[in-house]
């Protein structure tokens, strides 16, 4: 072999091993590699964007990276709903779901999203509704309110924290099990409804545990059921509804972790896993109660089985007690 012939071969070698080591230099980092996003649908203070905040300091030790919240409030939940689904789907952007967003509003109006295609993740946490009065109601249980609005109708105002909002929706659910006729008042959120309620203003509020649990425990208000299948641990000697004769009257507002439409498979397993690791860790578990809200991890499947469940049951509350926007 002369001197070019060995230094082609040489080449042809090095150029082997230069191919088969450069997969390995090239190849993708592990995900994380870096900091992920998680988009709140509401400001920052409420109920939704706490649980993210409780959630995000726990999942950024299971992940190694950080979780940034990005408030994107707006439209009842749909424009940060819309901006995950929307989002690269890369597995470094995620955002909260709200069941507002996804199994009552579509019903009522065009959303900038079609629902089938959300990618779902896991469940982080059911809310149960609270049916609560104010102290100047003289009805201690739900039965005997329940009554008492049948024998005066139209009387009894209920407050909500808006149009299709889980409160208006639970309220009419027990308005169809009951056939009782109270007047439902809308307000610009749960923080404004409960100051009704406290006030007088609205007799009664079923409104999410994590909005009035406070109010609840001081007396302020006085809770006449959980309307969740069990009793709430934050809520001990409060009734559920079907113990106090109204098995029916079911809400609970389901909050969980969507994902960008396309977002790999795998990503959003090792997500899951990730929220269910730790939502099992006992301090963050005991966080969530004492704000009102039952951790819950599901599988992507679950998750979504669980919304188009809520859908229907929702789609068919609005449609027969012929609900809107206005």
């Amino acid at each position: 072999m002369n001197k070019a012939s060995a230094l082609t071969f040489a080449g042809v070698l090095m150029g082997a091993a230069l191919a088969q080591i450069a997969p390995v230099a090239h190849a993708a980092q592990p995900w994380p590699s870096q900091p992920i996003r998680m988009i709140v649908p509401y400001p920052p203070g409420g109920s939704v964007d706490n649980l993210a905040r409780l959630l995000a300091p726990t999942l950024s030790k299971r992940l190694g990276q950080t979780i940034v919240i990005e408030n994107k409030a707006g439209a009842s939940g749909t424009i940060g709903v819309d901006a995950t689904v929307r989002a690269t789907p890369d597995g470094y952007t995620f955002g909260f779901g709200v069941p507002g967003a996804i199994t009552g509003l579509p019903h009522v109006m065009k959303v900038p999203y079609d629902v089938s295609r959300i990618q779902y993740v896991s469940l982080v946490a059911r809310i149960p509704l609270v049916i609560m009065v104010n102290p100047a109601v003289p009805d201690t249980t739900l039965a005997a309110f329940v009554n008492n609005a049948k024998q005066h109708p139209g009387k009894i105002n209920y407050g909500s924290a808006g149009n299709v909002t889980t409160p208006h929706l639970g309220g009419e659910l027990l308005k169809q099990q009951t056939g009782i006729d109270i007047m439902h008042v809308p307000y610009k959120g749960a923080a404004p409804a409960v100051t009704a309620l406290l006030s007088n203003e609205v007799q009664m509020f079923p409104g999410d545990a994590s909005a009035a649990l406070g109010f609840i425990k001081s007396g302020k208000v006085r809770a006449l059921a959980v309307a969740s299948p069990e009793r709430f641990e934050g809520l001990p000697d409060v009734p559920t509804t079907a113990q106090a004769g109204f098995p029916g009257v079911i809400v609970e507002s389901n909050y969980g972790v969507i994902a960008p439409t396309g977002t790999p498979p795998d990503i959003v397993d090792k997500m899951a896993s990730a929220i269910a690791q730790s939502l099992a860790e006992p301090g963050l578990r005991r966080k969530m109660i004492d704000q009102g809200a039952i951790p819950t991890a599901t599988t992507p499947v679950q998750y979504r089985q669980l919304m188009e469940t809520e859908s229907k049951k929702w789609g068919e509350v609005i449609r027969r007690g012929k609900l809107g926007l206005e």
